[in-house]
């Protein structure tokens, strides 16, 4: 067959031409080589005329100098690298050369000596320049004869050229074009489902090898179209069917997702997964973490049988098994576990004549999962509400404790002092007990009144800045001061608590403003030092801070002590030199205290 091939052919066919190509090419190139230094050779070999003439008049004018230069450049000229190939070659164009040569160097002593008449040197002159011109023709012959060999070495290969394609395409034609043609329409018919079409296998060639593969191809279509359109219908079929599941696993995570599933949820989602897997007995059943017994059983609506009445789940769990074989049914059992935590059993029940096909167990597994995962995140949910509730009664508990549980054991010491002072009779000591528990009371109201305030305070969606300027605009309706907020934390992260405590301390500090500065504006900033710690600034433009400030105003000042210290700052109060007061409060937040210790 490789003695047949159309590719070799091919290849021979391309090889000829390639291989004339380079001849003519390289042939073309030796006669152009030959004749590049012909003009120039014309050329030097007329100039040798003009340069005789000009030695001839110089020898008669009698100037030695001039003469002597003269010669030297035609001496220079006969001696021309053009020339070179003149010298040696033994053809009539190297004769006349070394004829007219030999004539001047035996011409050229008589000229300078002066030996010559004018008549003898007007006749040598004479001779010299006809063999001067003889030489001129016969190189301008010898250029001539190599352009017609160019010329003809061109014609014979073109003509070469133009048989050789003639013969390549009339082959292709023959042998390539016609059987491809009739290749191609049969593959027509056979697109159009004829399967009928036959090619007549003669060539012992790829075309022919071809052409009886496409003979056997058609056979093999003409037998399987038979059984196309059944099994066109039975992926139809499995394609819905993949269909409804993958629709019915998205419906199931999108509610999941929304919603934590309820005993509402559950029963459509075992009706519908019967709908899906078209069996007919299907039981979920869910039990508490530590319990054996399902609280929880779900069946279709149309189930055939009751629910399972035992007592304890314990086989069905801890033992899964799928087709195992129980009286006249076959139980298939897929648990509800994720993270070591089982939520209950799904178990599905056929007949025994009727195992669940592959894609029904990998569903009943899939929906299993989902309800795990489910589940959990049921159980992750209700423990995280545990945890805030504890975590809030944790910090009421605190807050209690470092304020107003203090203020009451100083009332209790003070009125342990007052029964002393009431059995001694010392009425000094009660007028001073009974001020101490006037002011603490009163300390103690102001305690409660600051823990209800922050109770209720919350930082809603509107972020830090936007309770800070709902703050700074009640203060000033209320008291009259202007107060303008400066806010350059909106790149900032800060957690819930920091965010609290923040507004805690402006409330606390622009509450001490309106009650104690006598001014009449409040500046209130908040900015970061170029990624590092937080400053908090708090200035009126009233009379200033007195110098027994903490005696004045305790409890005012221990709570934002307090609070700076629960997030690891420190805050200062002092008078401003320009007049008023300013509280100062710098810290780090815990984003940052984060990354520099995974840095560390």
């Amino acid at each position: 067959m490789k003695k047949f091939s159309i590719v070799t052919r091919i290849g021979v066919a391309l090889s000829c031409i390639v291989a004339m190509a380079l001849s003519t090419m390289l042939i073309s190139y030796w006669l152009s080589e030959k004749a590049d230094s012909d003009a120039l050779a014309i050329n030097v070999a007329g100039s040798l005329r003009m340069q005789t003439y000009k030695v001839a008049l110089l020898s008669q004018q009698q100037k030695p100098v001039q003469l002597a230069e003269a010669q030297q450049k035609l001496l220079d000229s006969w001696q021309h690298p053009v020339f070179y190939r003149m010298k040696h070659e033994k053809r009539a164009l190297s004769e006349a050369f070394r004829e007219a040569r030999r004539n001047w160097l035996e011409l050229s002593p008589k000229i300078t000596s002066g030996s010559m008449s004018a008549d003898e040197l007007s006749s040598a002159l004479a001779s010299h320049v006809a063999m001067l011109e003889q030489l001129v023709g016969s190189i301008q012959q010898d250029a001539e004869q190599k352009v017609r060999a160019l010329r003809l070495v061109q014609v014979v290969a073109l003509f070469l050229t133009v048989i050789l394609a003639m013969v390549v395409m009339y082959w292709l034609k023959s042998r390539v074009e016609q059987p491809l043609s009739e290749l191609t329409r049969a593959a027509r018919r056979i697109g159009q489902g004829d399967f009928t079409s036959r090619i007549a296998a003669e060539q012992p060639d790829e075309l022919g090898v071809l052409a009886g593969t496409l003979n056997k191809m058609s056979d093999a279509i003409a037998y399987m179209y038979g059984n196309l359109e059944k099994r066109v219908d039975e992926q139809t079929a499995a394609l819905q069917q993949s269909n409804t599941k993958l629709q019915f696993l998205y419906e199931m995570a999108r509610s999941f997702n929304q919603q934590v599933p309820d005993r509402q949820q559950l029963n459509v989602l075992v009706d519908r997964l019967q709908q899906v897997t078209q069996i007919r007995d299907i039981e979920l059943c869910l039990i508490t973490e530590q319990g054996s017994q399902p609280y929880l059983q779900l069946q279709p609506a149309d189930a055939e049988q009751e629910a399972c009445g035992r007592t304890s789940c314990h086989e069905c769990i801890e033992a899964p098994s799928h087709g195992m074989r129980r009286d006249d049914q076959l139980l298939y059992r897929y648990q509800l576990r994720r993270d070591h935590q089982q939520y209950g059993v799904l178990i599905a029940r056929t007949s025994i004549d009727k195992k669940l096909a592959e894609w029904q167990q990998q569903l009943l597994s899939t929906v299993a999962d989902q309800l795990a995962v489910a589940m959990s995140l049921k159980s992750e949910a209700e423990q995280a509400r545990r945890l805030a509730l504890m975590q809030e009664r944790t910090v009421i508990a605190r807050e209690l404790h470092d304020s107003l549980a203090q203020a009451l054991s100083y009332l209790k010491i003070q009125v342990s002092r007052l029964n002393k002072a009431i059995q001694m009779d010392d009425k000094a000591s009660m007028q001073d007990v009974s001020a101490e528990l006037k002011h603490g009371l009163d300390a103690a109201y102001r305690q409660l009144r600051e823990l209800l305030t922050t109770f209720r305070l919350k930082v809603d969606g509107g972020g830090l800045q936007q309770a800070l300027q709902l703050t700074a605009t009640q203060l000033s309706e209320q008291s009259g001061i202007r107060f303008l907020l400066d806010y350059q934390l909106t790149n900032t992260p800060l957690q819930p608590q920091e965010e609290i405590h923040l507004l805690q301390i402006v409330r606390e500090a622009s509450q001490n403003a309106v009650h104690h500065s006598q001014g009449s504006e409040v500046r209130i900033r908040l900015a970061q030092q170029q990624g590092k710690a937080i400053d908090l600034a708090i200035e009126d433009n009233g009379v200033g801070i007195a110098q027994n400030a903490e005696k004045l105003n305790h409890y005012g000042l221990a709570i934002m002590q307090e609070r700076s210290k629960q997030l690891g700052g420190e805050i200062q109060i002092r008078r401003r030199e320009q007049g008023g007061t300013g509280v100062y409060f710098s810290f780090t937040p815990e984003y940052l205290q984060q990354q520099a210790a995974e840095v560390e």
